[in-house]
């Protein structure tokens, strides 16, 4: 094989193929492909989108704290009423939800993998057709272009100045230039020329194959909510199993109770250590955003970057694509140093030019659609076009020996002028003019050296500018704005001139447009470049290797990066940035690397997904709060009964009612609203400055009003007169904790927590909701005493936790 250094030192240029055989050229039969299937000689590799549905029930079903409660339900059934048993239909409900809200999201994220999925070009009987990648089949004959995929293992069969870049299997940063007989990987991608190879490795048999099934599927972006949840439910293990131990032990030997009642009391005091629906819950809104954005056609490739989106502090587009769209209108052609009689000769060769590339980018498609090719002359070489480059260019015998050229070859070249021009070219003062104006330049020039030369883009004759007007994207102006109103800072990385794609920004109202780089001027250095990249704003002229660098510069220097593109030239970029958005209409490569893929290739999509991310991670901190608060008020309380050799004040019926009002049913709703306020790092230790002294206020002032009860009422029926004084305090200060979460107030918040409230005075005043939950207070004094200790801790809450918002960092 053969590599072309960074400075493409050795540029491919190969003549057009000539077949050796038919057999070659025209691809299998339509016996041949129906025997290979038969023989399961296809490529069948699995979707990347989504897991199976026996991965999905796995996951929400067996899982270490459904154990747990498993095992504390089935000793609840034999031992104890019906009502204390009730925690383990919450927890079969739980789980049924979050199989079907799953389920649901994959649905939608399969359907949505099969508008995007990619449909390589396969020749069989002589015609080319798109199949699917699962159709393609052992020695199919694939077609491949610029942006394409290589989809399988294969043998290069055809190759017209085919470059592929290898970087994401080898590491190699320079691109592999492909003749017929060399071997092709599947993984990499087409950067540039044209040609075909035959598959030799299908399936699973592929090189990438099993790199793809491993790391490509649902987790590869590191999701700081759920490593926080994880982190979370690992300490919850580390106290629960100490704790759980002294409580059954302590009520167990107890004298006061039987031994059926120590059980249940025992079992009702380690229930509710287990946080059983916060990871439902998280599920459940990971869930729920990927079918939200599932309707507006955007494609979550990997769950996580729904979150990682919302952390995102800066955004970096192609303009190309992204700000533009993808066509482009030829407005002029300016004759250099020429006259009007040599215009219908320089729209020839245009015309000559764009037809020998099979596979032009959208600036050669409106060379091709302004000037399309009439004349018929010979090509005997082609070089095509890439971001490193930035030209392209074509040898050709003009006429027929008596025309212009006399029939000799001319070597023509059409790229930028910054490139192929000398810094103190008349001719680019032009350019910088037409630059300012927003419109796009490319230089067409006479080569004076042979296309093969690496120096053939050196001392050109230039014989006109082609002046092409760039289609602004309608809603690009809108999304820039609301980037800057969320404090989301957006970079312009784009390989066109940086004046042109500086007026393009300004045009669009992106802050700092005014001051363009050209990134044949940046540092190399990390931190030097970091710095440049941090004062600029617009960046013309870049390389996609540069792309990478300068993605990687603004990691080192703490930025959260989002790079959206949608050409081969962003491929690298993409892969590398924390989260890479692809438009559906992109090359097949920037949609393998991309974790997002917009299909309906809209810009505007990107706020809504950053508004879902926020959504998801803002709420999943409000509920996680809720959650371990109970945690740790009943840590706290198992602690004190054991201490104290003390009955536990509750059974198992009376944590589910409390749970219930106060975490289960309001987290749902509270999940799901919407949120729009920024994501902020330190998962865990946001969650835990608030859920700690929130857990220790109401277990202290609980187990206080459990033992005044004790003093206050004696003889028969104490124990249940004692539980229900306590699960009034419980109650009302979780009630405040819910009151705090929900904040800032809305109509149904406020309607929220005034329901929960009224559901739990049911309880205490309905005779047969009395009996069933047993709960009923007795006397008037202790239930003012417990109201009273409950409005104090409430008052201690509030203050702690607006100290904590006040001194303890965020």
């Amino acid at each position: 094989m053969t590599h072309i250094d960074a400075g493409a030192e050795l540029d491919p240029v190969h003549p057009v193929p000539l077949p050796t055989s038919a057999a070659q050229t025209r691809g299998l039969t339509a016996a041949q492909v129906a025997e290979r299937v038969a023989r399961g000689e296809v490529n069948d590799v699995p979707v990347r989108s989504s897991r199976s549905t026996a991965d999905i029930v796995r996951a929400n079903i067996f899982t270490r704290f459904n154990a747990i409660i498993g095992v504390l339900w089935l000793i609840m059934l034999f031992v104890a009423p019906f009502q204390d048993s009730l925690f383990g239909y919450v927890i079969l409900a739980n789980t049924g939800i979050g199989i079907i809200q799953e389920l649901r999201a994959k649905k939608t994220l399969d359907s949505l993998a099969v508008i995007g999925e990619a449909r390589p070009t396969v020749r069989r009987d002589g015609t080319a057709t798109p199949v699917g990648t699962s159709e393609i089949v052992l020695g199919d004959l694939i077609e491949i272009g610029p942006g394409d995929k290589i989809v399988v293992d294969g043998e290069c069969a055809e190759a017209d100045g085919l470059e592929i870049d290898e970087s994401l299997l080898t590491g190699e940063a320079d691109p592999v230039v492909k003749r017929p007989g060399d071997q092709v990987m599947s993984g990499s991608f087409v950067v540039a020329g044209g040609g075909a190879f035959t598959a030799t490795k299908v399936g699973r048999e592929a090189y990438a194959a099993q790199l793809a099934e491993e790391a490509s599927r649902f987790t590869l972006v590191h999701s700081e909510l759920r490593t926080g949840i994880s982190t979370i439910l690992k300490y919850v293990t580390w106290m629960l199993v100490p704790a759980a131990v002294g409580l059954a032990v302590t009520q167990l030997v107890s004298k006061d109770n039987d031994f059926k009642d120590s059980i249940a009391r025992a079992v009702g005091g380690i229930v509710p250590m287990v946080p059983e629906g916060l990871v439902l819950l998280t599920s459940v809104a990971f869930a729920i955003g990927v079918i939200r954005l599932g309707r507006k056609q955007c494609l979550v490739q990997e769950l996580p970057a729904i979150e990682g989106l919302a952390r995102v502090d800066t955004v970096c587009l192609d303009k190309t694509g992204t700000l533009t769209e993808g066509g482009m209108d030829v407005t002029e052609l300016r004759l250099l140093d020429g006259t009007d009689d040599e215009e219908p000769y320089v729209r020839a060769v245009l015309g000559a030019l764009g037809a020998s590339d099979p596979r032009p980018n959208a600036s050669l498609q409106a060379v091709i659609d302004a000037y399309p090719d009439t004349e018929g002359w010979r090509r005997e070489a082609t070089l095509p076009f890439s971001s490193a480059r930035k030209y392209s260019g074509a040898t050709f015998v003009e006429g027929d020996g008596e025309g212009a050229g006399n029939g000799e070859p001319r070597t023509w070249l059409l790229g930028a002028p910054d490139v192929l021009l000398p810094e103190d070219d008349p001719a680019l003062a032009q350019t910088e003019r037409l630059n300012e104006s927003g419109l796009r330049v490319l230089l067409l020039a006479r080569a004076v050296r042979a296309l093969d030369d690496p120096r053939v883009h050196e001392d050109v004759r230039p014989v006109a500018l082609v002046v092409l007007e760039q289609r602004l994207r309608p809603d690009a102006a809108d999304t820039l704005r609301y980037f800057e109103e969320q404090d989301v800072r957006a970079k312009v990385i784009s390989g066109d001139n940086a004046v042109s794609v500086g007026a393009v920004a300004a045009k669009l109202g992106l802050p700092g447009a005014s001051a363009t780089v050209d990134a044949r001027r940046l540092p190399a250095g990390r931190t030097e470049m970091a710095k440049a990249l941090d004062e600029g704003a617009v960046f013309g002229r870049v390389t996609p290797q540069q792309k990478r660098d300068m993605v990687g510069a603004l990691q080192s220097n703490g930025h959260t990066v989002a790079m959206t593109g949608d050409g081969v030239n962003d491929v690298l970029a993409l892969k590398d940035a924390d989260i890479g958005v692809a438009m559906g209409s992109g090359s097949e490569a920037t949609k393998a690397v991309a974790q997002i893929v917009l299909l309906n290739n809209s810009f505007a999509t990107l706020p809504s997904v950053v508004a879902e991310g926020r959504r998801v991670i803002g709420n999943i901190t409000r509920v996680a709060t809720l959650f371990l608060v109970k945690t740790v008020y009943s840590v706290l309380l198992a602690v004190l009964v054991v201490c104290c050799q003390v009955e536990y004040p509750f059974l198992p019926r009376h944590l589910t009612l409390l749970s219930t009002l106060t975490i289960g049913v309001p987290a749902f709703f509270l999940a799901l609203a919407p949120n729009k306020e920024r994501a902020r790092p330190h998962f865990v230790r946001r969650v835990m400055r608030y859920s700690i002294p929130g857990g220790v206020v109401a277990g202290l002032a609980t187990f206080t009003t459990y033992l005044l009860a004790r003093h206050h009422y004696t003889g028969e029926g104490a124990l249940d007169a004692e539980t229900s004084a306590a699960t009034l305090t419980l109650f009302l200060i979780s009630l405040w904790v819910l009151a705090i979460i929900a904040r800032p107030y809305t109509w149904w918040r406020i309607g929220l927590v005034a329901t929960m409230g009224v559901g739990f005075l049911l309880v205490l005043t309905v005779p047969w909701l009395q009996d069933f939950f047993a709960l009923k207070l007795v006397g008037t004094t202790m239930p003012w005493v417990a109201v009273g200790i409950a409005v104090v801790a409430a008052a201690v809450l509030e203050f702690l936790w607006r100290w904590v918002d006040r001194r303890v960092p965020a």
